[in-house]
């Protein structure tokens, strides 16, 4: 399993914990892009993106975050090593 690769089994397995819906789309480069998670969990909409470990957003990535988060959206980057954001989340939506 590549890095990115561990990182996503752990976000998949934590928002299964929760009973969190998720799909993570397939991107072909047509569309609007997305992140590598699209999600909802007690009524709020959410999105991750993850990477292996020191790997950062890129700039299309960094847009589509913003673009997500003016809208209202919980938006989350994880790259293995700041896992707690998203663990409060879980546990603090109503």
């Amino acid at each position: 399993m590549t890095p990115e690769g561990k990182v996503k089994a752990s976000i998949s397995g934590a928002l299964k914990a929760a009973g969190a819906y998720y799909h993570m789309p397939v991107q072909n480069g047509m569309g609007k892009p997305t992140l590598d998670y699209i999600g909802c969990y007690r009524g709020r909409f959410f999105a991750i993106e993850a990477k292996a470990p020191g790997k950062v957003p890129t700039e299309r990535q960094e847009r589509t975050i913003a673009e997500m988060r003016l809208s209202g959206a919980a938006v989350f980057f994880i790259d293995g090593t700041n896992f707690r954001p998203l663990l409060d989340w879980l546990e603090e939506v109503e």
